[in-house]
């Protein structure tokens, strides 16, 4: 049985769909990421998991108990929210008993619940401390212990990082993995950051439009995407627009070989799309050994340890490639080049 079963939800403002009759199941104990571009639907979809707002259509189940209905109050769901939202008069370890307290659970219980939850986010000695007196990454660190509180079956976080910098962003979204894995709790998180979507998620659900694109772990989402919106959105990589041939893929005046074109018959439009790190450059055609074509490099960024060239082949068309900044020195715009990867590298992807 799917910890929450998502079934044909639709909802409309003002006569605008945001989102179309979305099914998606999510395991038990599976921390599972919505992720997409601002609009998709993705907070639609987590605020009526909620209960904060009602679906115009569809159901859903938590643990098998139809929830579609019940009061926010009564669905045993955590949230965290982008801002914190804790009660700026009390202390650290008072908006962590809060929960309890209210559901009228004995003191002795609030406060040791309040202190083991403390301690699970690397806060105990903060406990008599206030909101302010906190760093962001702190705060958000005492909103994710209040709502594992009143122990939920499902913890929602709205965007939890996006608030905070880089360097915290980073540290906290290991540290939500750490906590999630120790609980065990089943938990969505909303984020249009596809490096947190990828690195925190048991599986990504990428939206647009409010619909489900492609719902899959993040290993497949990056390597294999359904289509041309979830390849441009997750990562960088080329997508260019083809015509199959026997060889490969006609782009422009450019025939790209790609062994993958002998599954499709000739002369249908697909979308090929070549990660950066597939891609070698060099100054001269090889060999022949690997699939090949002249570009020009157009611009160098300097990224550390790699450097990503792009370049334009078949017309203006571009194409990435990643390399060791040492061999990326050999390089700057305007440079004529060729660019290669394995034959088996290209997927494709019908339009």
């Amino acid at each position: 049985m799917a910890a929450i079963d998502i079934a044909g939800v639709s909802k409309s403002f003002a006569g605008r769909q945001v989102l179309a009759e979305l099914d998606l199941q999510i395991a038990n104990g599976e921390l599972i990421c919505l992720l997409g571009p601002s609009g998709c639907g993705k907070t639609t979809l987590l605020r009526i998991l909620a209960g904060f707002i009602a679906a115009d259509a569809g159901s859903i189940r938590v643990a098998g108990q139809d929830v579609t209905k019940l009061a926010a109050s009564a669905r045993r769901m955590g949230m965290v929210f982008q801002s914190y939202s804790l009660f700026p008069n009390m202390t650290v370890a008072d908006n962590v008993r809060f929960g309890p307290r209210v559901a009228g659970r004995p003191k002795a219980e609030q406060l040791a619940r309040a202190g083991a939850l403390l301690d699970l986010v690397g806060l105990s000695s903060h406990a008599g401390q206030y909101p302010h007196q906190l760093s962001g990454g702190q705060q958000q660190r005492v909103a994710l212990a209040r709502a594992l509180a009143m122990q939920p079956q499902v913890l929602l976080l709205d965007e939890p990082l996006s608030a905070l910098d880089a360097k915290v962003r980073l540290q906290l979204r290991e540290e939500i993995r750490r906590i999630q894995r120790e609980t065990g709790v089943t938990t969505v998180l909303v984020t249009h950051d596809q490096e947190e979507a990828l690195s925190i998620a048991d599986r990504v659900a990428v939206m647009h439009g409010g619909r489900l694109l492609q719902v899959a772990s993040p290993a497949t989402i990056y390597r294999q995407p359904a289509d041309g919106f979830v390849a441009r959105f997750i990562g960088a990589g080329a997508v260019l627009d083809g015509i199959t041939e026997q060889a490969g893929v006609r782009v422009g005046q450019m025939l790209f070989p790609a062994a993958a074109a002998a599954a499709h018959s000739a002369g249908k439009r697909v979308e090929l799309f070549l990660r950066p790190e597939h891609v070698r450059v060099a100054a001269t055609a090889g060999d022949g050994t690997t699939p090949t074509v002249a570009a020009e490099v157009r611009e160098v960024t300097f990224l550390g340890a790699q450097t990503r060239l792009r370049m334009a082949v078949a017309g203006d068309n571009a194409l990435w490639a990643d390399m060791a900044s040492e061999q990326a020195e050999a390089f700057k715009p305007g440079d004529p080049v060729f660019a290669s990867w394995e034959i088996g590298a290209p997927r494709l992807m019908p339009v």
